[in-house]
C-alpha cells in the first residue's frame, strides 16, 4: 500500500480532522485528493507553480490541459476574473455551488501558471460539504478528476488511492462520490456565450435562467 494518509469523515471529528489535514497538505504545496460533487478530484495551491506543475504530472497531462480553479463562495469569482458579463452572474446566482464550470478571462494581476490559458481561467464551486471546507481554508484550488489520464475518474477513495496514493499526501475519505454526469462547461469570454461541453445542466435549464438577458446558449461542444 502507498504512505498516504487516508483520513475518514464519518463523524464531525473525523471530518475536522481530514479538513484540516488537507488544508495543511496543500499550504506545504503537497497534492491531495478531495471528494467533489461529481468524482473525486486531486487538488494543489491554485497559486503555487511548482504544486501546479506535479498535479499535471501526476495526470500525466501536459501543460495544454489546464486544470479548473474550485472556489469556495461566488464572491471570489471577482478576484479572479474580469469582465463577468451579467447572464454569467446571473447563472451563477442560479446554479453554484454546483456542476456549472465558467470559462473566463483571468484577471491580470493574478500571479500563477495553471499551463497554456490563453489568458482564460475555468471556475467552478462544488456542492460538496467536504470540498467547500477544505476551500475555505486553502483559497482556491487547481482541482482536475481523480484519475490517470485516460482511465476513468475515482469515484472512491479506493480508485483514486490506487492511481494517485504514491504522489499525494492526504486522500479524503468520503465514501462513493454521486459519479454523476460531470459539469457543463460555458466560455463566457465572448458576448454570446459558448458551450463547451455539456454536462449535468441541460440547454434547457441554462437558457431558462438567462432568458431575461436575450441570451441564448448553444452547444458547440
Amino acid at each position: 500500500m502507498s504512505g498516504v494518509d487516508r483520513l475518514a469523515t464519518s463523524t464531525e471529528e473525523e471530518r475536522e480532522a481530514a479538513v484540516t489535514a488537507a488544508a495543511g497538505a496543500v499550504r506545504r504545496g503537497d497534492l491531495v485528493v478531495i471528494p467533489t460533487d461529481t468524482v473525486y478530484g486531486i487538488a494543489a495551491d491554485a497559486f503555487s507553480h511548482e504544486a501546479v506543475r506535479r498535479l499535471l504530472q501526476a495526470k500525466g497531462r501536459g501543460r495544454e490541459m489546464p486544470p479548473p480553479v474550485l472556489v469556495s463562495a461566488a464572491t471570489t469569482l471577482d478576484a479572479l476574473a474580469e469582465t463577468v458579463p451579467p447572464w454569467a452572474r446571473t447563472l451563477v446566482e442560479e446554479f453554484w455551488p454546483g456542476p456549472l464550470t465558467l470559462v473566463c478571462r483571468q484577471q491580470g494581476s493574478l500571479v500563477w501558471d495553471l499551463g497554456e490559458t490563453r489568458g482564460t481561467v475555468a471556475v467552478r464551486m462544488p456542492d460538496d460539504e467536504v470540498a467547500l471546507a477544505v476551500l475555505e481554508r486553502t483559497g482556491p484550488l487547481a482541482v482536475s478528476s481523480a484519475n490517470l489520464t485516460g482511465r476513468p475518474a475515482a469515484t472512491d477513495a479506493d480508485q483514486a488511492e490506487e492511481m494517485l496514493g504514491d504522489v499525494v499526501a492526504v486522500i479524503v475519505d468520503a465514501g462513493a462520490s454521486p459519479g454523476g454526469e460531470a459539469s457543463t462547461i460555458i466560455d463566457v469570454t465572448v458576448p454570446e456565450g459558448r458551450v463547451l461541453r455539456l454536462g449535468a445542466l441541460s440547454l434547457e435549464r441554462l437558457n431558462a435562467a438567462i432568458e431575461e438577458h436575450g441570451v441564448v446558449l448553444e452547444d458547440q461542444g
